[in-house]
């Protein structure tokens, strides 16, 4: 998998730059400390890459194209941990090896999830806990919640080492797919002003909306930090898919 990937829409309206393992959120204000508990660091050969979500005490929710070789077919589970339990992403915390990497079959460019279930079973305190899953559809215009490590902007910056986050807006369907010229019930769009929103590196972090998990970050559209809104996978809708995988 490239590290950028871009495809053209066939109505050629948008071209989408799917967030890619490497990545602050633009335009975010720095995390403190049990602000964001279920927050992880999806870590591969020990360097962070993604973001994730833990949503029970042995499962990470993050996105498929964090952890995916070619297809559907994920790198070795024994390629990554997670640190868990602080908003630093080079210190602090636990780190945790994951012992079973789970991509969602139907993954193409949407159903962009996977689950991580790891090695050891996290105790949960006041900066380790586990999100609930939201199993409805956010109303459009309220204000969710994203977090992450991602990079600042679309190019020239470095991760940052506190997690940043951001307070996004959910877009109804027809407002989604206006904005980007396409729409599915896989996904949930997050508008923005421009110079804000999801960046590399913060793929597969979470959505959260009234301290739900709604979604898992996906894509960018054009650039990050574009007056586009994001594309996150939609966790209602894979919600089955999710409980009969997790442990």
């Amino acid at each position: 998998m490239s590290l950028l990937k871009f495809f053209l829409l066939i109505s050629c309206v948008a071209c989408v730059a799917w967030a890619n393992p490497t990545g602050r959120v633009v335009g975010g204000d720095d995390a403190v400390a049990r602000q964001f508990p279920y927050q992880i660091s999806l870590r591969r050969d020990h360097s962070h890459v993604c973001g994730g979500s833990i949503i029970s005490s042995r499962t990470v929710l993050t996105a498929a194209h964090c952890v995916v070789m070619e297809g559907t077919t994920p790198f070795p589970a024994k390629d990554f941990t997670i640190r868990a339990g602080t908003i630093n992403r080079i210190a602090g915390g636990i780190i945790v090896q994951v012992k079973r990497v789970t991509v969602h079959p139907d993954y193409v460019i949407y159903n962009d999830l996977a689950l991580l279930e790891l090695e050891e079973e996290l105790t949960f305190s006041e900066t380790i806990q586990p999100i609930e899953l939201f199993e409805g559809e956010v109303p459009a215009g309220s204000d969710v919640i994203i977090s992450g490590w991602g990079l600042t902007e679309h190019a020239g910056a470095s991760l940052p080492i506190i997690m940043q986050w951001y307070k996004v807006t959910a877009l109804s369907k027809t407002g989604c797919a206006s904005k980007i010229g396409f729409y599915s019930d896989a996904l949930i769009c997050l508008d923005h002003p421009s110079g804000a929103g999801a960046c590399n590196g913060d793929s597969g972090g979470p959505a959260a909306y009234e301290g739900k998990l709604v979604g898992a970050a996906g894509f960018v559209v054009i650039k990050c930090g574009s007056s586009r809104p994001d594309g996150y996978a939609k966790v209602s809708y894979n919600i089955e898919w999710i409980r009969a995988n997790m442990v």
